[in-house]
């Protein structure tokens, strides 16, 4: 599964709002919101449009937020992105 490829929900299908530590997300296409915390967020925008291994998101996150290793991060990520899979904000591409 690490190797897998997710997409990202369209973010015109998207409306994300901050509300405190969380962050509501409200998915046009089934009328649901879900409220996440960090960092649900951060990957959704680092996914953009990209179809995007774990791995490709894991160097994408620690670009962003100055990471040292991603080994350990990756196993993590990998259960993040099935937790949006299963919310349907991402999808395996």
């Amino acid at each position: 599964m690490a190797d897998r490829a997710y997409r990202a929900a369209p973010a015109d299908a998207l409306r994300v709002e901050s509300i405190g530590e969380l962050t509501a997300i409200f998915d046009r296409r089934s009328m649901q919101t879900h409220l996440v915390v960090s960092p649900m967020p951060e990957i959704l925008d680092a996914m953009g449009a990209d179809a995007c291994t774990p791995a490709q998101v894991t160097e994408r996150l620690a670009a962003t937020f100055n990471l040292d290793s991603t080994e350990d991060a990756q196993p993590i990520l990998t259960e993040r992105l099935c937790e949006l899979a299963a919310m349907g904000l991402v999808e395996r591409a």
